[in-house]
């Protein structure tokens, strides 16, 4: 977790969400099915711009003193017990956080009879991950990482991992730099838990080339029963 995920907000309406100045440049796309090293939303403090910025990131932070870009697609996710201290992250995450805005993330659980079924975890507003942000190389090449967390409820029977969900009261302590650790990394509330649905969605999300929004349509699957610690390989192309 977080291999997947989908945001398809567009630019005026994430701007306007967040209070933040755009600076997509038109840069920002529909996406129903995210993978690494492709282009998302971030928002975050920017000095040049004087506040909130809209900015396009590609999904897969690259330190500032990374010889090249090569591992970015490794480095989707930050897990939160050693975010503070890995020297991948620990810069970004004292002061280069930002917001992830996603309409939701998915999941796959493997089938006692076989094959894999996939989840969509959403909510009926937008779902915020807590991320961190770089700036790489000459031209500023701006990557990002999901901020992720043991699985919580219900999510943990889909997946042992999940993102790090921040509600709106929370955006602005995490786009500040500095900040206490342990309560910028606290776990979302009950009721933003609550909020969240697991949805069972069609096999299309599997493969990275299929788009649009029949990936997140709900279909019939059986209930889900125990958690799930095995990760799923995914067809990325």
């Amino acid at each position: 977790m977080c291999g997947r995920y989908a945001t398809t907000k567009d630019a005026p309406d994430l701007s306007a969400l967040f209070e933040a100045f755009d600076d997509t440049r038109d840069g920002l796309v529909t996406d129903y099915n995210v993978a690494p090293t492709d282009p998302v939303p971030i928002v975050r403090m920017s000095a040049r711009l004087g506040g909130r910025t809209l900015s396009v990131a590609r999904w897969g932070l690259v330190p500032s003193w990374a010889g090249d870009t090569k591992g970015a697609a490794r480095m989707i996710n930050a897990r939160a017990e050693t975010v503070a201290t890995t020297p991948a992250y620990a810069r970004a995450f004292a002061g280069r956080r930002c917001l992830v805005p996603a309409d939701g993330w998915y999941e796959w659980v493997r089938q006692p009879g076989g094959g894999k079924q996939a989840y969509f975890m959403t909510a009926p507003e937008p779902v915020v991950f807590g991320g961190l942000w770089a700036a790489w190389g000459d031209q500023k090449l701006l990557t990002s990482s999901i901020v992720t967390m043991p699985a919580l409820g219900d999510l943990a029977l889909v997946h042992n991992r999940m993102p790090l969900v921040l509600a709106p009261d929370r955006w602005e302590a995490w786009l500040a730099g500095g900040g206490d650790a342990a309560d910028l990394l606290a776990p979302p509330s009950d009721a933003t838990l609550a909020g969240i649905e697991v949805r069972p969605v069609g096999a299309g999300v599997g493969d990275v080339r299929n788009d649009g929004p029949g990936l997140v349509a709900r279909v019939a699957a059986p209930a889900l029963a125990a958690p799930r610690d095995e990760p799923v390989e995914l067809t990325l192309f």
